[in-house]
């Protein structure tokens, strides 16, 4: 459940109340206006519309700079709330609203400093744990999973046709990516290893069964986040992390293995393209979207670009994936 506080002109009390109404919602309650002519309306939403409740109360309010929604997480409320008799609403999946969503996405892809010491310290933690073949200090780096973040911001954003996120999502990838490879590349170089390590030579080739695993863990990520399910979204992090292949990359480049550095190269950009496509098709399913009729033609134009783009782009992967195998 949620409630949605509506700070505004008083004007609007009557209209949120008929909102209210329309919807069925649990409770509707609201203060006396104080001196600039503003009320505080609060509604306690069932899990199930607080998306179309929402969307009501900014069609409502508009863009007034006199406005704010706040939007508040209820974990219990007595009385408990009756079942659902109406199964249209039963069948609808309990969904965290859009600007919830990004707002979690916008704060995993701000390009400060802690992003950065994220990305050098898990750089660091992969490459030791790969080669001392440790799979428990590799896990360590997967949970982390800065580079996991980037990649959801980029299909959330292509949904929405934003393409401010879209640039800012494809900038924290690129600078996330080029940290962890010069980490990578810099301790291959000086670090003398052999190449006796599971964890390390399992990262430089890849199959259709990595192929399948990336595919279903971008949709697993995307559901685990619109759900609110945070504990699941670990599991994916380990399932489909984007950091190892990145420092095995770069090991393989400083330590001038380069038909190695090949096959782990192929496995990052199969994952992060599995990833996007994946995570773009699920939030398509989970039906985010913009509110207006001019943003959801733009999304639409958006989303289009971005799945033919990406299932090209996996098609090109696999198809070198197979000459890879084949002939070397």
């Amino acid at each position: 459940m949620r409630i949605i506080e509506i700070i505004s002109d008083c004007g609007h009390v009557d209209t949120l109340r008929g909102l209210a109404e329309q919807h069925e919602l649990l409770d509707f309650w609201s203060t006396v206006c104080d001196q600039d002519e503003r009320c505080s309306v609060r509604l306690l939403v069932r899990p199930e519309n607080q998306q179309q409740v929402l969307d009501s109360v900014q069609s409502i309010i508009g863009s007034s700079e006199n406005s704010r929604v706040v939007i508040m997480p209820v974990e219990a409320t007595i009385p408990r709330p009756e079942a659902v008799e109406d199964s249209e609403q039963k069948n609808k999946s309990a969904t965290r609203t859009r600007e919830e969503l990004y707002q979690t996405i916008v704060n995993g892809i701000k390009l400060n400093s802690s992003f950065i010491w994220m990305v050098v310290l898990s750089t660091i933690v992969a490459s030791i744990g790969l080669l001392a073949d440790n799979v428990a200090v590799v896990i360590g780096a997967m949970v982390i999973a800065p580079l996991l973040g980037p990649n959801l911001a980029l299909a959330f954003a292509s949904a929405l046709g934003d393409s401010s996120l879209i640039w800012q999502s494809l900038k924290t990838n690129a600078v996330g990516v080029m940290i962890a490879l010069l980490i990578s590349v810099v301790v291959g170089y000086l670090w003398p290893f052999d190449f006796n390590s599971q964890e390390l030579m399992a990262r430089t080739d890849v199959g259709y069964d990595g192929v399948i695993l990336a595919l279903v863990a971008g949709a697993a990520a995307v559901l685990s986040l619109a759900s609110g399910w945070s504990n699941s979204l670990v599991g994916v992090m380990v399932a489909v992390a984007l950091l190892p292949p990145a420092a095995t990359l770069g090991l393989m480049l400083g330590a001038a293995k380069f038909d190695l550095a090949i096959g782990a190269g192929l496995l990052l950009a199969i994952n992060v393209v599995c990833v996007n496509l994946s995570a773009k098709l699920a939030f398509i399913a989970k039906g985010v979207k913009p509110r207006t009729w001019i943003e959801k033609n733009k999304a639409r134009q958006s989303v289009t670009v971005s799945v033919i783009f990406w299932l090209v782009s996996l098609g090109l992967l696999v198809v070198f994936m197979q000459f890879w195998h084949d002939f070397f």
